[in-house]
């Protein structure tokens, strides 16, 4: 018995070698990608626990030397590949893998597979559009307000959050027949409650006009825009002091072209130890004013005045929860299901 496994384990180990070895190749079309992996006569055999994503080859033959290969030919809209915006592109990400053993067992061998494409000028996020997150109206013009996923490709599906994980928050404004309008963030706090009220506890992310305090704390930045009317907070979840969370946010609108102290979106490099304002960093020393006081054209505070071309907006609530806490709940939830035949 201890010599048949230590066998297994022998093979095992030169199948890991082999794959390790393998020589793969990918070519991205426009909206597909092929994969041609050559693997060694050892694998040969194996051809049908090479995949990827969950997609096994398309086309399988053996060469003249004895070698395998392999070629996947997939749209990304198969296989489980997932697509992520990153400023001015557009990345579609993917894993080959070779899995001797069905899952859950994890695979043998891991490549990864990226394709990367310059995001169009016109692209806009498919969840623009009414309906999604907070909607609400102020004169003739819309706001909107939501929690993104991880890969910023559509509203969020839940809004429980695991503590450090990203927490990207997209606002923006329907136009309709309003000349081309800049969207900022001028004022933004983490609250307990809904509503905000003289005294209320509050954490500030966003202050001095369009500041992103949390920048100089976390790894928080504003994402660079695909639109003027819409704007993207990245945030990095972290223990705010409250497990429920509200995310307040005074929205103004402003002209594209018309950039003020008081008018800005500026963010804190950690890399150069500056400010940089979002929209137009060679005009970096509007955001100078974020570590002293920058000029006001309304007043600030709790009760924040929606008069003119701004919107307070509220999202949530939204659950910050600890790595173990979720491991607890599957847990629990794994017993429940094993003491309870009627619940599988």
């Amino acid at each position: 018995m201890g010599t048949h496994l230590y066998l297994d384990l022998l093979v095992l180990a030169v199948f890991a070698t082999t794959v390790a070895n393998a020589d793969i190749n990918v070519v991205c079309a426009n909206n597909s990608v092929r994969v041609t992996w050559r693997v060694n006569a050892e694998l040969v055999p194996y051809a049908a626990r090479l995949f990827l994503g969950n997609c096994m080859a398309s086309q399988w033959k053996v060469l003249p030397s004895g070698e395998g290969e392999a070629q996947f030919n997939y749209t990304f809209s198969e296989c489980k590949f997932t697509k992520m915006v990153k400023g001015k592109r557009i990345f579609y990400q993917n894993e080959m893998s070779y899995r001797p053993q069905t899952k859950p067992n994890p695979p043998d061998f891991v490549h990864p597979i990226e394709c990367v494409y310059r995001r169009p000028k016109d692209w806009i996020p498919r969840f623009v559009n009414p309906g999604y997150g907070v909607s609400e109206g102020h004169g003739r013009l819309v706001f909107h307000m939501a929690l993104l996923n991880e890969e910023l490709s559509s509203i969020a599906k839940t809004n429980i959050i695991p503590l450090g994980s990203p927490m990207p928050i997209w606002a923006a404004v329907e136009q309709k027949s309003h000349q081309p309008l800049l969207l900022l963030m001028e004022e933004c706090v983490a609250a307990p409650t809904a509503e905000l009220r003289p005294g209320s506890q509050v954490y500030p992310i966003i202050g001095n006009k369009g500041c992103l305090l949390e920048s100089k704390k976390e790894n928080s930045m504003f994402l660079p825009r695909y639109h003027s009317s819409s704007i993207i907070l990245y945030l990095q979840s972290f223990n705010f002091g409250f497990r429920e969370v509200y995310i307040h946010c005074k929205l103004a609108v402003w002209d594209p072209q018309n950039f003020a102290e008081s008018k800005k979106a500026c963010h804190y490099i950690k890399g150069t130890n500056r400010w940089e304002l979002l929209d137009d960093p060679s005009r970096s020393s509007l955001c100078n004013c974020c570590d002293l006081s920058c000029k006001s054209r309304s007043r600030r505070g709790v009760e924040w005045a929606s008069d003119g071309p701004s919107h307070n907006s509220v999202l949530g609530p939204l659950i910050i929860v600890d790595q173990s806490d979720l491991r607890d709940s599957d847990t629990m939830m794994e017993s429940a299901t094993t003491a309870d035949p009627q619940l599988k």
